[in-house]
C-alpha cells in the first residue's frame, strides 16, 4: 500500500472500536498538535476555562446541532464514563422518575444496560431473551409500562450485527433512550422521537474518552441523590458540560471529524456509502455458497457491524482467515469474544474502497480453501 498524506504506511482497520479515523483528520490534529492556534500550547495542555476550548465546545456542539437537526428543546452534552458509564448515570438520572423502566433486550449490550440499570430500579424485559441472534418479536407483542421512566434500546448491537430498522413505540408520554454507539452520524433521524441519544464517540466521531448525549429538557432536574455530579445531566446541562475538567483532546477531534462528515456532503452522503459498502460485503457473503454465513435475519442485519461464521463455525479457518488478512494488512476482523468469528466494522471513515479490497481478500480466501475442510453446515 502507498504512503497515505500522514506520512505512514496506514493498514486497512475495521475495528468495532476506537475505530478508523479519517486520514485528513489525522493530518490535521498532527499539524496542529504542538502549537494550537499559534497559542504556543498543546491542545493537550490548553486550560479548559479557556476561550480556545469553549470556541472547541460550542463549535462541536453546534456540529452535532446542524447534522442532526436538532430541536432547540434539547441539550447536547459531552460526558465521560464511555458507554458502560452512561447505563448506570441514565438510570441514576431517569429512573427516579417513576421508579422502573422498559429495556428492550436484544443483544448483549442491551442486556448489560439493563443489568446496571437493576441496581437502581426495576427493569421491566419488554419479551423474553432472544433464541438466537436477531430473533426479536414483533414490537406489537412488546410488555410495555405506560408508568415506565422510560423505554431503553440499543440501535445497533455492535457485537452480534443486529440493527433497529424501525424505531420502537411506546405506550402514553414515556420518553425512548436509545444508545446509538455504532451508528450514530450515519444516518439522518427524527431527533424528536427520543427523549436521551447517547452515543460513546470512538466509532464514528473520535477517538475513546467521551460520551455525545443529547437530552430533551423536560427529562433534566430528576437526578437521585447517588448521582455524581459528573454523570448529572443537570449539572453538566448548566455547565455546557464544563463541570469539570473536561476529555479536551476527545471533543477536539470529535469537532474535527463533525467538519469531515459536513466536507463529504453530510449526514445523506454518509448513510448512502454506509449502504453501499455494506450492501457489497453482506452480497459476497450471500454468494459464498455459505462459505461465509451471517446467522442475523436480513431485516435486523447491521449496516455497521457485520458479524458471520466461516465453514459453518470452524474455528480453525477462522484464525486463519484472521492471520491471511493481516498478511494482506487488513486489521482488526477477528469477533468479539462472546460471540467468536469474523467481525467487519464499515464506519465513515471506512470507504468503499477499502472494503473492496476486503471483498477481494475473501473471495480468493474461499477460493484456496472451499475445498480442502470439512464445512460444519
Amino acid at each position: 500500500m502507498s504512503k497515505s498524506k500522514v506520512g505512514i504506511n496506514r493498514i486497512l482497520n475495521f475495528g468495532a472500536g476506537p475505530g478508523k479515523i479519517p486520514v485528513a483528520v489525522l493530518a490535521e490534529v498532527r499539524n496542529e498538535f504542538l502549537n494550537f492556534e499559534n497559542t504556543g500550547m498543546s491542545i493537550t495542555e490548553i486550560s479548559h476555562r479557556s476561550s480556545e476550548y469553549s470556541k472547541i465546545n460550542n463549535e462541536a456542539q453546534n456540529a452535532v446541532k446542524q447534522l442532526l437537526s436538532v430541536p432547540d428543546n434539547y441539550k447536547i452534552l459531552f460526558l465521560p464514563g464511555g458507554g458502560q458509564g452512561m447505563f448506570s448515570a441514565i438510570a441514576m438520572n431517569l429512573m427516579n422518575r417513576t421508579g422502573s423502566a422498559d429495556y428492550v433486550v436484544a443483544g448483549i449490550w442491551s442486556g448489560l444496560a439493563a443489568k446496571e440499570a437493576a441496581k437502581y430500579g426495576t427493569v421491566n424485559p419488554v419479551f423474553p431473551k432472544p433464541g438466537k441472534l436477531g430473533d426479536i418479536p414483533d414490537s406489537k407483542s412488546w410488555t410495555l409500562n405506560p408508568n415506565a421512566s422510560y423505554l431503553y434500546y440499543c440501535d445497533n448491537e455492535t457485537i452480534e450485527g443486529i440493527e433497529f430498522p424501525f424505531i420502537p413505540e411506546t405506550r402514553g408520554s414515556v420518553p425512548i433512550v436509545v444508545d446509538m454507539a455504532s451508528n450514530i452520524m450515519t444516518r439522518k433521524f427524527d431527533v424528536s422521537k427520543f427523549g436521551l441519544i447517547f452515543a460513546p464517540v470512538q466509532k464514528n466521531l473520535g477517538t475513546a474518552g467521551v460520551v455525545l448525549a443529547i437530552i430533551r429538557d423536560d427529562l433534566l432536574g430528576t437526578p437521585m441523590k447517588i448521582c455524581p455530579s459528573v454523570l448529572n445531566f443537570t449539572e453538566l446541562a448548566n455547565t455546557n458540560s464544563i463541570l469539570n475538567t473536561p476529555p479536551i483532546f476527545q471533543v477536539y477531534v470529535t469537532g474535527k471529524i463533525l467538519q469531515w462528515i459536513n466536507i463529504q456532503g453530510g449526514l445523506k452522503e454518509m448513510e448512502k456509502q454506509c449502504c453501499q459498502k455494506s450492501q457489497l460485503l453482506y452480497n459476497a457473503i450471500n454468494q459464498s455458497n455459505n462459505f461465509y454465513e451471517c446467522h442475523v435475519p436480513e431485516n435486523f442485519r447491521s449496516r455497521i457491524n457485520v458479524s458471520f461464521k466461516i465453514g459453518g463455525g470452524n474455528d480453525n479457518l477462522e484464525e486463519k482467515f484472521v492471520q491471511e488478512a493481516e498478511e494482506h494488512r487488513i486489521y482488526q476482523l477477528r469477533g468479539h469474544r462472546l460471540v467468536g468469528g469474523i467481525r467487519v466494522s464499515l464506519y465513515n471513515a471506512v470507504s468503499y474502497e477499502d472494503t473492496e479490497t476486503l471483498v477481494q481478500f475473501m473471495k480468493n480466501f474461499q477460493a484456496k480453501y472451499q475445498n480442502s475442510i470439512e464445512r460444519h453446515l
